[in-house]
């Protein structure tokens, strides 16, 4: 092998380009070689420009096979389907060589064609392209899923040309074009298209290249389409979970709550024991309240606000409702629940009125036979007193009670039919209040003449009179009107003396009758409470007792000090209530008859003197000295 031979061998490792294996021959040629010298180097240059040309096939296709190897790792990796196209565009753009790479998509809710990626254009108007389905290059590829080539666009009329479409094709400056389909299966998805602002042929092998991108185009189009689906089905199936999940759950709560109100029903719970459960499941503030809106009366959960109310009604009478607080969003089931529970309530509510009816009956039954039949058997009593948990060993107060409404008067043959009526339902008020009120403290009640009467139990260390002003405020405040009591004498047993009930009942009745006469409707009192009015309408005549409440401390002060007040208030009241008089009887200088008054006034309260309590103060005096002299 010659030296020139060995150079070809040169130019080859190094990559040089085709001239420079011409340089040989002409040095040669230069040099005086014979004819067969160069006839050998001009067949080793050809042989060199063979090899040559073979390696730089390889060179393409080892590119060609990277660039596709690289698109198809991409593939695999799909995360973001824009990056992998405009990656295809790029690679297309650069392995053919072209100015500019584009890719275009069908809009079949459009009915047209849209550009989705471009590389290398420059023209605002031709990025924005869309494309009518069988117009332009892109259209007839369409239509026929199978590469177009055309070395001069605005010269070829295999396809249709459009104004839109050429300005934009004019604006970007194109000529050659190669455009070769996106296929999934037999359909045609989009164009990616290879173009050049010059004439150019493009090869066979630049064709089958750019269908390859497109054939990975389509696929991960189709990868991200399906990707796309199948979050899209997912993230179904997750709402589809969820919606679930909330209606086992709702369904759970309404079952927890069907068992705690059927164990509520059985064991007698109350009001608030339903609406306590009810705040437990449904995980908010429940509450009952008698006040209710007119629109609740259908029996429906209504949402007024934050809040849901259901009226708690049966029969056409509504007691009240039962509000869930703080819960704008509630679930259609979670209504149900909570109509469940108010007519449960009503439910509950009824029963213990039916129960509570027939307790006032038969409490009412008892104590008309205590008034009205005293010789009833004592045994039979007792055992009907015990069943009402009313203890008749205990001391009692018999109190008779009215309303005493300002702008009603007694019920007569004078009183309009509207006073009537206000005075009947006053009555059956009253009543409901008074039974209400004695089943509370084991007494017992009934409705008598226009009023109530009640047998209670006095509390440790409680009179007769502060019971009267207990009861009088208690019916008072629920039926928000005076109520006046009077109250008799402690019985101690109410079956131990025949017609004991029925004569403290008509003391308690006179004492009411005072204290309404006396203008002190709307309270509470005893006789004890009435000075020598009350001695007079007692049945007891207790003397000891009024002597007592009205001159007591007196008496008590002459007794530990040895003083003589009461002397001197005797005396004080014989001479006219003149200290000058009243000196001369006692013997006493006036200045001691003015300090022993001055006392008296201390010990009985400074309206001693008033005409009233005087009065009550002489009698007091005279028991008091008819006592000692006995």
């Amino acid at each position: 092998m010659s030296r020139e031979q060995a150079s070809y061998l040169e130019l080859l490792a190094r990559g040089a380009p085709v001239e420079a294996y011409d340089r040989a021959v002409l040095l040669a040629r230069a040099g005086g070689a014979v004819p067969r010298e160069l006839a050998d180097l001009e067949r080793a240059k050809q042989l060199a420009l063979r090899v040559h040309a073979e390696l730089a096939e390889r060179r393409r296709r080892e590119a060609e096979l990277s660039a596709l190897f690289e698109t198809a790792h991409d593939l695999a990796g799909l995360r973001d389907l824009d990056a992998v196209l405009r990656a295809i565009v790029q690679r297309a753009r650069s392995l053919l060589g072209t100015e500019v790479a584009y890719l275009s998509l069908n809009d079949p809710a459009a009915g047209d064609t849209y550009m989705r990626v471009t590389e290398g254009s420059v023209s605002a108007r031709f990025q924005q392209l869309r494309l009518g389905m069988g117009e332009g290059l892109g259209g007839l590829v369409a239509q026929t899923a199978r590469p177009y080539v055309t070395d001069s666009y605005f010269d070829d009329e295999r396809f249709r040309h459009t104004r839109a479409i050429d300005s934009g094709v004019r604006d970007e400056g194109l000529v050659a074009i190669l455009g070769v389909p996106l296929l999934l299966g037999s359909q045609v998805i989009g164009v990616l298209f290879a173009a050049d602002r010059r004439a150019r042929v493009f090869e066979r092998e630049q064709v089958a290249l750019l269908g390859s991108f497109a054939a990975h185009a389509a696929v991960a189009i189709d990868t991200a389409n399906l990707l796309a689906e199948t979050r899209s089905a997912l993230a179904e199936l997750e709402r589809a979970n969820e919606i679930i999940r909330d209606r086992s759950a709702v369904i759970e709560r309404a079952s927890d709550v069907h068992d705690r109100l059927t164990e509520l029903v059985l064991r007698g719970g109350g009001v608030h024991d339903v609406a306590s459960a009810l705040s437990q499941v449904l995980g908010g503030a429940v509450e009952f309240t008698e006040d209710h809106p007119p629109a609740l009366a259908d029996g429906h959960a209504v949402r007024l606000g934050d809040d849901w109310t259901a009226a708690v009604a049966a029969g056409g009478e509504v007691f009240g409702a039962l509000v869930l607080r703080g819960h704008p969003a509630l679930d259609p089931v979670d209504q149900r629940t909570l109509e469940r529970a108010a007519m449960v309530t009503s439910l509950l509510l009824l029963a213990r009125r039916s129960a509570g009816e027939a307790e006032q009956r038969v409490r009412g039954e008892l104590l008309d036979d205590l008034l009205d039949a005293p010789d009833r058997d004592p045994r039979l009593l007792r055992e009907r007193a015990a069943r009402l948990r009313t203890d008749v060993d205990a001391p009692h107060v018999v109190l008779a009670a009215r309303t005493d409404r300002p702008d009603t008067p007694d019920a007569g043959p004078g009183a309009d039919g509207g006073a009537a009526d206000r005075a009947v339902a006053d009555r059956r008020r009253l009543a409901s209040a008074a039974a209400h009120l004695a089943a509370t403290r084991h007494g017992l009640a009934s409705a008598r003449d226009g009023g109530t009467v009640l047998v209670l139990p006095l509390g440790p260390g409680e009179s007769a009179a502060e019971l009267a002003r207990a009861t009088a405020r208690h019916l008072g405040g629920a039926l928000r009107e005076p109520v006046t009591v009077g109250a008799s004498a402690p019985v101690a047993s109410l079956d131990r003396k025949a017609g004991a009930v029925a004569a403290a009942y008509g003391e308690a009745r006179r004492c009411l009758d005072a204290l309404r006469l006396l203008g002190r409707r709307g309270g509470g009192g005893a006789a004890e409470d009435l000075g020598f009015l009350g001695l007079l309408l007692a049945d007891a005549r207790d003397i000891d007792g009024f002597v007592h409440r009205t001159i007591g401390r007196i008496v008590d002060y002459d007794r530990r000090r040895g003083t003589d007040l009461v002397r001197t208030l005797d005396a004080y009241f014989a001479s006219g209530m003149s200290p000058a008089r009243t000196k001369d009887d006692l013997h006493v200088h006036v200045n001691t008859v003015a300090q022993r008054l001055e006392r008296v006034g201390r010990l009985l309260g400074r309206d001693w003197q008033e005409p009233a309590r005087a009065l009550e103060i002489q009698l007091a005096l005279r028991l008091h000295a008819l006592a000692g002299a006995a």
